[in-house]
């Protein structure tokens, strides 16, 4: 796929990127980053096709290096409000509005812009084309992942450490075994399939 380029005379163009979009628990985590023009970070890219040794090496460049960068979420509870779409472009405004300088230009990963002033475009699959984008998708991915094993110490038999929240056979298992957990996102269907009959009520 070919290289996408900013347009003209931009100086501060930002990336964003979301995680989290798929699991049926845990929030929704967007990153935005503003990168210097030069930099010396090597091996940019979609944070899915990076090992987490690399992702977390990559981290601590960005971080180190990034002109800005802000993380943002939608929590479990605004997803089962306003649906995950909602949300992560509610996430995604929240990190651009959070960078300490206002960008030129905002290249958002995927196929929708959020509502919002700034000027901006859509990327498909931007997280392996724009290094900006690739850089808040590494970002994202970190900030979420370190929460699941967080999570995975506080609710045990789930597999979060591993499975990020996502529906493995394991997962699916322990829901149907243990109910739901606080982070689950009741508005999914395999969650809501699976409450335990003292958790329905709540729904």
């Amino acid at each position: 796929m070919e290289q996408w380029h900013a347009p003209k005379n931009i100086k501060y163009l930002a990336g964003v990127d979301e995680v989290g979009r798929g699991p049926l628990a845990g929030d929704v985590v967007t990153a935005a980053v503003i990168l210097p023009a030069k930099h010396s970070i090597q091996g940019l890219d979609d944070s899915k096709v990076l090992t987490a040794h690399q992702r977390e090496s990559l981290y601590k460049e960005i971080v180190e290096q990034a002109l800005c960068y802000c993380v943002a979420r939608a929590s479990v509870a605004e997803i089962d409000q306003y649906n995950i779409l909602q949300s992560t472009m509610m996430a995604m405004r929240r990190a651009v509005i959070g960078l300490k300088i206002k960008p030129d230009f905002v290249a958002v990963d995927g196929n929708r812009v959020p509502q919002w002033e700034y000027p901006s475009e859509a990327v498909v699959k931007g997280d392996g084309r724009v290094e900006v984008i690739s850089a808040a998708s590494i970002i994202a991915k970190v900030v979420r992942d370190r929460e699941m094993v967080a999570f995975d110490d506080k609710y045990p038999g789930y597999g979060f450490a591993k499975n990020k929240g996502y529906g493995t056979a394991q997962h699916m298992e322990a829901l149907k075994r243990l109910g739901a957990t606080p982070i689950h996102r009741r508005s999914f269907a395999p969650v809501s399939e699976n409450l335990l009959p003292e958790q329905q009520s709540l729904l």
